[in-house]
């Protein structure tokens, strides 16, 4: 029996001018992550199924993107689109609880490692090392640096290239939609699984976002001795508890949950200047640039580690107030 060929996203079954070609490629754009409108009487395995198909187109978009064209949007959207499947995955473990959905979270996490790689470096080569070369464009120094990143990132992403075509990824996405639309989730020896699954989608919000609010709580003890490892635990912690307040945000009124998330991003803006100098200095000190002789990229680079920490420790200075709001606001989804 012959094996159907199933054709890829790159293959064409009838030939086609270039202009067509290059238009197909044009066409191709980075997908940011959509709301999905939540009713507060949709039972919690609804949700779940809406929320993941989401994730799920915006993975499956932004692979493509990836692989077709060099848009550095892309690996950032991507890696967004895996860190939300696994905060979906969490948040609604209590409710679907099943082993196949702890191995997809597995391979979504290997897999955002992976782009990550580049999206790092994408953000140190176009953002961090362009800052320095428009702020001191008398110092060669960066420029020598800039054009050696820029040669990683491309070895990177032409790896990432290969990597998404290999057959462990369209597998991944293929066991994705089969969970999702094949309610793979499902337990007949599981007795009280059917009353969790048809529990209203706003109790379990409002228990998802309390746990990680408490976790936020016990990681900001002691706000203003936090050691450089702390202030990393405590940035996972927003960033885990901003997930799911996104997703759950069209279950309240936009007047409640808008200044929360506007003071939650505030806050995870001066977090982020924190990882970018930890990125920057792992990178440039436990690399294979660590081993560079050339005088002009060594004195960029501990330039650009000086420069991102001192940035960071400054923006650090202000967090008290930011915090001290985010603290004190009610809390959207405590509201009656």
């Amino acid at each position: 029996m012959k094996r159907k060929h199933h054709l890829h996203a790159t293959e064409l079954p009838i030939p086609i001018d270039n202009t067509t070609a290059e238009q197909a490629v044009l066409a191709l754009a980075p997908r940011n992550a959509k709301d999905v409108k939540l009713r507060a009487d949709q039972t919690a395995e609804r949700a779940a199924r809406d929320i993941l198909r989401e994730c799920l187109a915006q993975i499956s978009a932004n692979i493509s993107v990836v692989r077709q064209t060099d848009d550095p949007e892309g690996p950032h959207q991507l890696r967004i689109g895996l860190r939300r499947l696994r905060s979906v995955f969490s948040v609604f473990r209590p409710v679907l609880r099943c082993q196949e959905m702890q191995r997809l979270s597995d391979e979504a996490r290997w897999l955002g490692q992976e782009v990550g790689n580049l999206r790092d470096l994408d953000v140190i080569v176009g953002e961090l090392v362009a800052r320095e070369i428009q702020r001191h464009p008398e110092e060669p120094c960066f420029q020598a640096l800039a054009e050696r990143l820029q040669t990683l990132a491309h070895e990177r992403r032409e790896y990432l290239h290969q990597l998404l075509i290999d057959p462990r990824v369209p597998a991944f996405l293929a066991d994705v939609g089969r969970f999702i639309e094949q309610r793979g989730w499902l337990d007949p020896f599981d007795i009280e699984q059917s009353r969790r699954l048809a529990m209203p989608v706003r109790e379990l919000a409002g228990c998802a976002l309390d746990k990680r609010w408490q976790k936020v709580i016990l990681h900001a003890d002691r706000l203003a001795s936090l050691t450089r490892e702390e202030r990393h635990e405590l940035r996972k912690e927003l960033k885990k508890l901003r997930y799911p307040a996104e997703v759950f945000a069209s279950l309240y009124p936009v007047r409640h949950t808008a200044p929360f998330l506007d003071t939650l991003k505030k806050l995870q803006t001066v977090f982020g200047n924190l990882n970018d100098a930890a990125t920057l200095k792992t990178l440039f000190t436990e690399s294979a640039l660590s081993r560079v002789t050339d005088i002009p990229t060594q004195r960029a680079m501990g330039w650009m580690i000086g420069a991102s920490l001192t940035q960071a420790e400054s923006g650090w200075a202000g967090v008290g107030p930011v915090w001290q709001a985010l603290e004190q606001k009610r809390h959207f989804w405590q509201r009656r």
